[in-house]
């Protein structure tokens, strides 16, 4: 039997499942991350896995923040430390984008892959720069070898047309454009492990690295989710919403982009309400045990709109918006009641706003992050939603990583 690994790298951890040919879980572990030490940490993550496991190892894929990228030289050595995905120095070169981009379109963001390549050209040592890649597309490098290899969910932001499935004319223009990476379909075998490597890694020199994909992506393939209609919503610190669609939708003015998913489309926006609210007001022990005095089949009368700061991103795309968390009940499980409800409001407003533009309307839920684990929250969710809500039974990023690893062609 053989086994497939999957690596999720985030800003501060790295994670890793190893998984057999019936989807068990093998193996699991992480370690802490530092931006100087991303190939030493990868290599730790690997080695840690027990030798059984290692030696039937026979494909390989790693996840990595959207939009947090690097510039190369010829050697693959950084020439200046990575620009992370939140980072928004780019917003310098939003007016250069809007010159060439068309209206709307992704890369016309502080936050861009783009947008941080533009502003990487001001830097003193841009001129050795000879691959600009993301921090997925960096780390696989020191597996297979090869410089210049991304796939179509990193480079969404990059400016890359996944629908058509090449970098469009204006960015073929770009005076950029040597040094974009070639774009593979996530998960396609991008070549074997160096036998180097692999002897220091305790791995097959037979194992294939794969084409990566984004952590968001790989979270949602982990839920399993197949059929258009579903979706998955994650419950962490925000709200994050992504739908199986027949059709694509981008809008700008509502926060909403489409990445490609084989054959569809995967469809959401991210909003600034969340577990991060719920934290402000509540420990997680008052959650917990006030959640359990909430009925959820029963509305509250309150309608709120929980924020901690003004501005939201999706469904209502307004850096403007003020919270709306008044009036404030004397008992604080009606408080909690009607901050869960009002988060609840907001995600079925989004779903609603996908239908509205053109999305496969909405079936069924499955839901991941630590609001997942609330029973009465899921309940109460549902009232809003009106179709089923379930957990995903697997929520690792890493976990969606290694199965797309075992499923590419």
């Amino acid at each position: 039997m053989t086994v497939s690994l999957g690596i999720d790298f985030g800003t501060s951890g790295a994670r890793l499942v190893a998984i057999d040919t019936d989807r068990n879980v093998l193996w699991q572990g992480s370690v802490a991350v530092s931006p100087e030490n991303w190939r030493e940490t990868l290599f730790k993550l690997i080695q840690s896995v027990p030798n059984p496991v290692k030696a039937r190892v026979n494909r390989m894929a790693i996840d990595g923040t959207s939009s947090t990228v690097l510039i190369c030289d010829a050697d693959g050595r950084p020439i200046c430390p990575p620009i992370w995905y939140n980072d928004r120095r780019g917003k310098v070169a939003l007016a250069q984008l809007k010159s060439i981009a068309p209206a709307g379109h992704a890369v016309i963001s502080a936050t861009s892959s783009l947008a941080k390549l533009c502003w990487l050209a001001s830097q003193p040592d841009f001129a050795r720069a000879r691959y600009f890649l993301h921090q997925a597309d960096w780390l696989a490098f020191h597996l297979h070898g090869k410089l210049g290899v991304s796939d179509y969910h990193n480079a969404l932001k990059l400016g890359y047309d996944v629908e058509s499935l090449r970098y469009p004319d204006w960015l073929e223009r770009h005076a950029y454009r040597p040094l974009l990476p070639q774009i593979l379909t996530p998960g396609d075998p991008i070549g074997s492990i160096l036998p180097q490597v692999a002897s220091e890694l305790g791995l097959a020199e037979t194992c294939v690295i794969c084409a990566g994909t984004t952590d968001s992506i790989a979270a949602f393939i982990a839920s399993e989710v197949q059929s258009p209609g579903q979706a998955v919503t994650s419950l962490g610190s925000t709200l994050v919403i992504k739908l199986l669609s027949h059709a694509r939708i981008d809008d700008v003015q509502s926060g909403i982009y489409s990445h490609r998913y084989g054959d569809l489309w995967l469809v959401g926006g991210a909003s600034n309400t969340g577990g991060a609210v719920l934290r402000n007001f509540f420990t997680d022990r008052e959650l917990a045990e006030l959640s359990q005095q909430i009925d959820p089949s029963i509305p509250t009368d309150l309608d709120y709109y929980p924020l901690l700061t003004l501005g939201e991103r999706f469904p209502i795309n307004d850096p403007n918006l003020p919270p709306r968390l008044l009036p404030r009940p004397d008992r604080a499980v009606d408080f909690l009641a009607g901050l869960l409800e009002g988060i609840a409001r907001i995600e079925a407003q989004g779903y609603q706003k996908l239908a509205q533009l053109g999305a496969t309307p909405l079936a069924a839920v499955y839901t991941a992050g630590g609001g997942a684990k609330n029973q009465v929250w899921t309940k109460i969710r549902q009232r809003c939603l009106q179709v089923p809500v379930r957990v995903s039974p697997q929520q690792a990023a890493a976990y969606g990583a290694a199965l797309l690893a075992q499923t590419s062609s």
